[in-house]
């Protein structure tokens, strides 16, 4: 039972952890930070030269 008891102890401590960098993440925008931040990175990678696009 004492084991049971540990297990049960680190998955409670697993999701308070979870929890917590989730709403860390939603509170401060960080994930559209990110993907903002990235979609500059891969535009300066990507878009060196103009390109003519025709249709």
């Amino acid at each position: 039972m004492r084991i049971a008891g540990k297990i049960l102890l680190f998955l409670l401590k697993l999701l308070g952890w979870a929890t917590g960098i989730l709403f860390v993440v939603y509170f401060w925008n960080l994930d559209q930070k990110v993907l903002g931040w990235s979609y500059v990175q891969v535009n300066r990678i990507f878009d060196r030269k103009k390109q003519d696009i025709k249709f």
